[in-house]
């Protein structure tokens, strides 16, 4: 009983354009602020529109040379760790209190319900984590799920008046 052992590598090319997918998402509150139009329309319009395209069936060994050209050095924004995991947290939250445009429809969405669920979720992170944070990474968690907190309660009472 001497089976092959097969290993699917598929998902670095997925990871590699959902990666770039999200570096156009991350970048289009800069475009908005003042970055250039003809960009900003082609990554809202179509969130593919700088991922690499599909060369047909998926091939077991990723292709270095196309990923390493479109991603020369990772970024420190898309390292796994509690900052930015607690960013991602309060990025949604933005979303589900409608104060940031769906990044996948482009349309501002509100749903408290989901939003009181991530703030939650925060504050379970605060209760959970305390005294094994550093200063920055507890006084960025304290700070979004206050602000978060307070924006919620702005955006509940809107609703309700």
């Amino acid at each position: 009983m001497n089976r092959e052992k097969y290993v699917d590598e598929s998902w670095k090319e997925s990871a590699a354009q959902e990666k770039e997918k999200l570096e156009n998402i991350a970048r289009l509150p800069d475009r908005q602020a003042g970055g250039s139009g003809a960009d900003k329309t082609s990554a809202r319009g179509n969130p593919q529109a700088s991922a690499q395209p599909s060369t047909g069936p998926r091939q077991s060994s990723p292709q270095p040379e196309a990923t390493d050209h479109a991603h020369p050095e990772p970024s420190a924004a898309f390292e796994a760790d509690f900052m930015n995991y607690i960013s991602g947290l309060a990025y949604q939250t933005m979303v589900f209190l409608g104060e940031i445009p769906n990044p996948v429809t482009n349309i501002s969405e509100k749903n408290l319900e989901q939003a009181k669920f991530v703030i939650e979720t925060l504050i379970l992170l605060q209760e959970k984590t305390k005294g094994n944070l550093t200063k920055k990474e507890s006084d960025m968690l304290n700070t979004a799920a206050y602000e978060l907190q307070m924006k919620f309660v702005e955006m509940s009472e809107k609703g309700s008046a």
